[in-house]
């Protein structure tokens, strides 16, 4: 193995051996640790800030877009929001030992369900900084050991954030490994192999990306590889909060995996509806495209079969009349990515229908779905989000990231005196 695997394999097995001792450690040990990290990252601002300047000079030389750049520098508004999301942590209830079910099986034999650390998560993300102290911080209040791994673009940015948090843990107490920063392709394949120490792989990039993770691991992998999120305008809606909302849902942040690429419209708004969102859409750069009905209703360009699984990730969006809402929720439920789906409507019966039928991460009524993050459902950020159905779906934040485990307390019982009639089970429900 060369000396990048024998690195992630290190680091792996002291993430391991971290994590146990992590799992045990007291709530207010934790929450000292965040807090302790927030004012090292505030202590270190100028190493931090001239590492980041010197990641951002070279990304400029090498041509990087204007929104990537964006994302890559880190400056006191970033500073100040990590932080503040850091100290938010410290102060939430601890997920760690959290009792979800208590039950009597018998006189003196009681079983609890509690929630656990997964242990060692290993995170895989896009090149922005701030992203490394989300992910940090949300797998220490969980109780989880992390192994990071950015962007080649941060790495000097990454190094000086991630010095800082490993300082603080150290003052704070935290055991040696909880965290491990990678920084090249070569290890981030050997992580890929180490299932014997990592317990979960989350990647955070593009689709064809998250895809190769996938399928490329034994260990596994949380997160989604799509973000074809659909809006319906279903019969009698308020055309007022329908352009709103599109707009918001579309134009907000169009690279985001949670902004919508098809709008769904019900054939009664074609004349009536339609018109004036695609005016509000139009007016915010937002090129059309539709079926062969919405391109009667509307001037618009002609879509194609491909525009309906069609991840845009730019100011592009297609359009489909339906005939129900039946109609909406069959083309949602075949051709997006279960990430996020919202209806606009007046109608209660027509919004709950459409809130049971829709198989989605998440599904809303009258409210963009911009909505679908971590910070803004008051997780404390997320690591990433999901869309399959086992553990964790939708944003993840510090409950995702917590399994459970069954603690069974009794006095020298057996099964023998249950089998044999001496004793019988009450099942009673205390939680």
């Amino acid at each position: 193995m060369n000396d990048a695997g024998m690195s992630a394999r290190e680091a792996a097995r002291a993430a391991k051996e971290a994590s146990f001792r992590l799992a045990a450690l007291p709530a207010g040990r934790r929450s000292a640790a965040l807090l302790c990290a927030a004012d090292a990252l505030e202590a270190r601002r100028g190493a931090i800030f001239a590492a980041n300047a010197e990641d951002v000079a070279q990304a400029e030389r090498e041509g990087m877009n204007a929104p990537a750049l964006k994302r890559l520098r880190f400056d006191e508004g970033k500073l100040r929001d990590v932080c503040a999301g850091l100290r938010a942590l410290a102060a939430m209830p601890d997920p760690v030992g959290r009792e979800q079910l208590r039950t009597e099986l018998a006189d003196g034999l009681v079983l609890s369900r509690v929630a656990c650390p997964i242990g060692v998560v290993g995170v895989v993300f896009e090149s922005r900084p701030d992203a490394l102290v989300q992910i940090a911080g949300l797998c220490l209040r969980s109780g989880n050991a992390v192994l990071l791994k950015g962007g080649r673009e941060a790495a000097r940015s990454n190094a000086a954030l991630f010095g800082a948090l490993t300082e603080a843990g150290r003052e704070a107490g935290m055991p040696d490994g909880w965290a491990g920063l990678m920084t090249t392709r070569e290890e981030v394949g050997a992580l890929l192999e180490m299932d014997e120490w990592v317990d979960l792989i989350i990647p955070r990039g593009s689709n064809a990306f998250v895809r190769e993770i996938m399928s490329r691991s034994r260990i596994p992998v949380l997160g989604h590889s799509d973000g074809v999120c659909h809006l319906y305008l279903d019969a009698g809606c308020d055309v007022e909060m329908a352009c709103r909302v599109a707009v918001d849902a579309k134009t907000q942040y169009p690279a985001a995996c949670n902004a919508v690429e098809t709008l769904l419209v019900h054939e009664k708004e074609l004349h009536r509806a339609l018109p004036a969102v695609a005016s509000a859409l139009r007016e915010a750069g937002v090129t059309l495209r539709g079926d062969e009905r919405v391109c009667e209703a509307i001037a618009c360009e002609a879509a194609t079969e491909d525009d309906w699984r069609a991840e845009y990730l730019s100011l592009t969006l297609s359009i489909r009349a339906v005939d129900s809402l039946e109609e909406a929720v069959a083309h949602i439920n075949r051709y997006g990515s279960h990430h996020t789906d919202a209806i606009v409507t007046e109608d209660d019966a027509a919004a709950e229908r459409f809130l049971s039928l829709v198989d989605s991460a998440g599904v809303y009524r009258n409210c963009s779905t911009r909505f679908a993050d971590g910070y803004r459902y008051g997780f404390g950020a997320e690591v990433g989000i999901a869309t399959g159905k086992l553990h964790a779906r939708g944003p993840m934040g510090v409950e995702g990231l917590c399994s459970y485990k069954y603690l069974l307390r009794g006095h020298g019982d057996t099964v023998e005196a249950f089998q044999s009639g001496r004793r019988a089970f009450t099942h009673k429900r205390l939680l």
